[in-house]
């Protein structure tokens, strides 16, 4: 039988949605006041989830300390009260959208969690707005 096992955690972040292709009216028309040219915030909040078999010597599927320490080191350190589009590499040429900030979050976390292991991460930007990635649900489709 297989068990999903959780971690949640938090960070803060700032961001300017824009696309430099784009005119000025068209980013504001398309991104509105997350288009401020002097940055907005969000409390994020994070879910990584992984699948997998119970290990029979230590009844875990991960060692939840140690998934704890893969999202600190990795995620919450790397984001954590930074200005997106300023100081994070991947988004001087990305757009810092929810879906773009959960890709690179997969990615970070999929590097360092066993293969072994289905992965899935939910982030929350604000209350309503969230993206999912979901190897386990990604994997049916064709």
């Amino acid at each position: 039988m297989k068990v999903k096992v959780s971690r949640k955690a938090t960070f803060n972040a700032a961001h300017r949605l824009h696309n430099n292709n784009w005119s000025e009216e068209k980013n504001k028309l398309i991104f509105g006041k997350c288009n401020n040219p002097n940055f907005h915030g969000h409390n994020y909040t994070l879910f990584v989830s992984v699948l997998g078999f119970i290990c029979e010597e230590s009844g875990y599927v991960i060692d939840l300390n140690k998934l704890k320490k893969i999202i600190d080191d990795k995620i919450i350190e790397y984001f954590d009260h930074k200005n997106l589009n300023l100081e994070i590499p991947e988004f001087q040429s990305l757009n810092p959208t929810l879906e773009n900030i959960l890709k690179i979050i997969y990615d970070k976390l999929r590097k360092e969690i066993s293969k072994e292991l289905t992965l899935s991460v939910i982030l929350y930007e604000t209350e309503n707005n969230f993206a999912e990635i979901n190897e386990e649900k990604n994997s049916e489709v064709v």
